[in-house]
């Protein structure tokens, strides 16, 4: 089966949603709309792209727990996405 450039670009909505690449998601809507996405289509995209985030994050943040340090929580310091430790 040969993927067509509109589930193509459904797929790179879904990564964009899991890898948190908002220029990204503009992109790729935009892309998928040319290509005869709904906004059904997009938002399904976006669903399964959170459910994979969400996935991974869980597993991640068990890893995490399992070095046995302090939980530290930076969030919301310094300017920026939050990501900055400063």
């Amino acid at each position: 089966m040969k993927l067509d450039d509109r589930i193509k670009e459904l797929i790179a909505i879904g990564a964009s949603i899991t890898a948190n690449c908002q220029p990204c998601l503009d992109y790729h809507t935009e892309k998928a709309r040319e290509y005869g996405a709904d906004d059904q289509d997009i938002h399904e995209a976006i669903q399964i792209g959170k459910t994979v985030r969400r996935g991974a994050a869980a597993k991640m943040d068990k890893y995490a727990a399992s070095f046995n340090v302090p939980d530290v929580n930076h969030e919301g310091t310094g300017n920026g996405c939050g990501c900055s430790l400063s």
